[in-house]
């Protein structure tokens, strides 16, 4: 990339969008990543799963940010903005990804800049998140996220086989 990648907040989402998001989601499940789906990872279930993260972001429920390069979406990340009544000061920190085509760019960090932001402009003052990736673990380290513990055999891998969590959180400057 030639220039610094901006993100950009969708509160409505076509279908080339949904289309481009669930590419995004099929080719991190490939890659082998621990985001919640299992190998191989169909179209029709990654449309589904973004149809439903779309109508959350027109709800407000969420906020859904992305990254473009000339081919498209290839990064996003989530903030779950709707929580218990005990907790409307927390936002959730979820699917932060980026395709392998554009990895070791910046893009994770710039999302989660971004996710960062956006929780702030919605009221939150605190973040968490969870990840199995070595990759994802360094990135929040670096931007000032606290490692709070890991959870062995919390989830599985894409193609099986138990892997480790760990949980991070940040509290924000407002």
């Amino acid at each position: 990339m030639s220039h610094e990648p901006t993100s950009s907040r969708l509160q409505t989402v076509n279908d080339t969008q949904l289309q481009q998001l669930a590419e995004l989601l099929i080719d991190c499940v490939e890659g082998d990543a621990s985001v919640g789906f299992m190998h191989p990872l169909s179209l029709e279930q990654a449309l589904a799963f973004w149809r439903r993260v779309a109508d959350g972001a027109a709800r407000r429920e969420r906020v859904l940010l992305v990254v473009e390069d000339g081919q498209g979406i290839v990064g996003t990340v989530q903030v779950v903005l709707a929580q218990p009544d005990n907790q409307p000061h927390r936002g959730d920190v979820s699917k932060m990804l980026v395709h392998r085509r554009a990895r070791r760019q910046g893009l994770g960090a710039v999302l989660m800049r971004a996710a960062e932001a956006a929780a702030i402009t919605e009221g939150k003052t605190l973040l968490v998140l969870d990840t199995a990736s070595d990759d994802a673990r360094r990135l929040y380290t670096r931007l000032g996220w606290q490692h709070c513990g890991d959870v062995p055999g919390f989830a599985l891998w894409p193609r099986g086989g138990l892997c480790a969590t760990s949980f991070y959180y940040r509290e924000l400057d407002v």
